[in-house]
C-alpha cells in the first residue's frame, strides 16, 4: 500500500438510486473501514469536531482501537460533519484515486440519507433548510422577522430555541422585503462600453442567501461587472439545495438540479456565462450536482459554464484587464478563505481579486470559521462552532485590518461573534463583515 497519493483528487458519482446505498449494515461496515484508516493517520485532527470525537471514542475504548467502539457511537461523528470538504480536498492523502478510496464527507452524506429514508432525521432542522419558503414568508414582514431573530430578544429567541433547536446566542441572517431579483429589474445597471471586458454576458445565479438575506452582495456584483463592461441578468429559479444536501435529502437536490439547470441552460445557449454569488452554491452547481445526476446533459452544461463571482472577476483581469478606477481600501482587509471556496480547487480567487486594488493590504486566513451552514446555529453546536472558529476569529482580530471579509457571509458573521468572545485587549469594533465583491465595489467607488 502506498502512503498517500500524488494524483489530483477524484470523486465518483453518488450511487443514491441503489438500495444498498441506504443499507445501515453496509454503511456501518464502510464507516468501520474508513474510521480505522482515519484513526491510523489522524492528519485531520484539527479540521472540525468529527475527527476529535472519533479519536476520543477510540482512545477511550477498552482496547484503544476501533474494534471496541460501539457502532451506536458512530452517530455523533456523523452529526458533527459540516460537509465542508476540507478533509477531502485539502488534507486527506487517501482520497481517490488512492486505493484506500476515502471520501469522508460523502460517507457522512450517505449515513444522513439513510437516516432520512428511515424517518430518523431531525424534522425541525429540515424545516429550517426550506430557504425559499422561509425567505418568502419572512420577506412579507421583514421588520417582524428581523426583530424576532435578534439575539438580544429574550421573548422570541428562547422560544425559537425550544421549538426549532436554534441556539439563542447564534446570529441569524436578516431578511429584506424586496429581493435581489426584484431590485435588479429596476436598478438601471448598464455595462460600461469603454471597459476592456465589454461584450461579456453573465447570468447571475442570485442564490437564496443573496436574494432574501443580503441583496447588497448582488448589487455590488452587478455594479463591478457593469463597470467592467459586462452585461448581467439576474436569474433565480430556486435554492441550489445545499441546505437539503447537508441533511441527506439527495432526491430533493436532484429535483432542484434538474429544474435550475434546465432554466440556466437557456441562458448558456444565449451566450451567457453563469456566475454564482456565494461559494457553497458555486460548489453545488460545479461539482455536487454532476455527481448526483452524472448523465444529465443540462447539469453537465451548467457545471462547465459556472464560475464563482471572485473567480470570474479574476478571469476578466487576466484576459481583458480590469477597468480603471480602483482606489486603495484604507486600513487593509482580513480575508477569511471560505471552505467551500477552497473546495472548488480554483485557488484563492478572493485574495487574488482584492490584490488588484492599489496598495492592497490583505491578510489571508485559511482556518475554518466554525459555522458550517445550518450546523453552527443549532443548540448543542453553537459553542462548538465558536471553539472551532476561534483561530480564525483570533487571526482576524489581531490582524489590525479595517475590514473583515469572507466569501461566505455566514462565516463572516460567525467570525465577528467569535471576536466578541475573545479575551484580548483592543479588540476591533467591526459591526459587519463584507463579501470581497462588496470591497471591490467600494474600491471602485460604486
Amino acid at each position: 500500500m502506498s502512503e498517500g497519493s500524488l494524483d489530483a483528487p477524484v470523486r465518483y458519482a453518488i450511487d443514491w438510486n441503489d438500495p444498498d446505498f441506504y443499507d445501515f449494515d453496509k454503511i456501518n461496515a464502510e464507516l468501520e473501514r474508513v474510521f480505522d484508516i482515519c484513526h491510523g493517520c489522524r492528519r485531520c485532527f484539527n479540521l472540525c469536531e468529527s475527527f476529535p470525537i472519533l479519536f476520543d471514542l477510540i482512545d477511550d475504548s477498552e482496547s484503544g482501537e476501533l474494534d471496541t467502539v460501539d457502532v451506536a457511537d458512530y452517530k455523533p461523528v456523523v452529526d458533527a460533519c459540516t460537509l465542508c470538504d476540507m478533509c477531502f480536498m485539502v488534507t486527506c492523502p487517501y482520497v481517490p484515486p488512492h486505493e484506500f478510496n476515502l471520501d469522508f464527507p460523502h460517507l457522512m452524506l450517505r449515513y444522513r440519507a439513510a437516516e432520512l429514508k428511515a424517518g430518523k432525521a431531525d424534522r425541525a432542522l429540515i424545516e429550517l433548510t426550506k430557504t425559499d419558503r422561509n425567505g418568502k414568508l419572512a420577506g412579507m414582514m421583514p421588520g417582524v422577522a428581523n426583530w424576532a431573530s435578534e439575539t438580544g430578544n429574550n421573548l422570541t429567541r428562547p422560544l425559537l430555541e425550544k421549538t426549532m433547536g436554534v441556539d439563542r446566542q447564534a446570529a441569524l441572517p436578516k431578511f429584506h422585503g424586496k429581493t435581489f431579483a426584484l431590485r435588479a429589474k429596476s436598478d438601471g445597471v448598464t455595462p460600461n462600453k469603454d471597459a476592456p471586458g465589454y461584450g461579456r454576458k453573465v447570468a447571475l445565479y442570485a442564490t437564496c442567501f443573496v436574494n432574501y438575506n443580503n441583496p447588497v452582495i448582488g448589487e455590488a456584483a452587478r455594479a463591478v461587472l457593469a463597470h467592467n463592461g459586462v452585461e448581467t441578468e439576474v436569474v433565480y429559479p430556486s435554492c441550489c439545495g445545499m441546505p437539503q444536501f447537508e441533511q441527506g435529502d439527495i432526491a430533493k437536490v436532484a429535483e432542484t438540479a434538474k429544474q435550475v439547470s434546465t432554466e440556466m441552460a437557456v441562458w448558456i445557449d444565449k451566450g451567457y456565462d453563469i456566475v454564482a454569488l456565494t461559494p457553497s452554491c458555486a460548489l453545488m452547481l460545479k461539482f455536487e450536482w454532476p455527481l448526483i445526476l452524472p448523465e444529465d446533459e443540462s447539469v453537465k452544461k451548467l457545471s462547465a459554464a459556472t464560475s464563482d463571482i471572485t473567480e470570474y472577476v479574476v478571469d476578466i483581469a487576466k484576459k481583458e484587464g480590469l477597468a480603471d478606477g480602483l482606489e486603495p481600501l484604507d486600513g487593509g482587509v482580513a480575508l477569511h478563505m471560505a471552505c467551500h471556496a477552497r473546495a472548488q480547487n480554483m485557488g484563492a480567487k478572493a485574495a487574488e481579486m482584492l490584490r488588484f486594488v492599489p496598495e492592497a493590504d490583505i491578510k489571508v486566513i485559511e482556518r475554518c470559521s466554525g459555522h458550517g451552514g445550518s450546523w453552527g446555529v443549532m443548540k448543542g453546536n453553537f459553542e462548538k462552532a465558536i471553539k472551532v472558529g476561534r483561530n480564525a476569529a483570533r487571526q482576524s482580530a489581531s490582524s489590525g485590518k479595517t475590514y473583515i471579509a469572507s466569501e461566505c457571509p455566514l462565516a463572516g458573521t460567525h467570525i465577528l461573534q467569535g471576536i466578541e468572545r475573545l479575551k484580548m485587549e483592543d479588540k476591533p469594533q467591526i459591526e459587519e463583515s463584507q463579501h470581497p465583491i462588496e470591497l471591490m465595489a467600494k474600491a471602485y467607488g460604486l
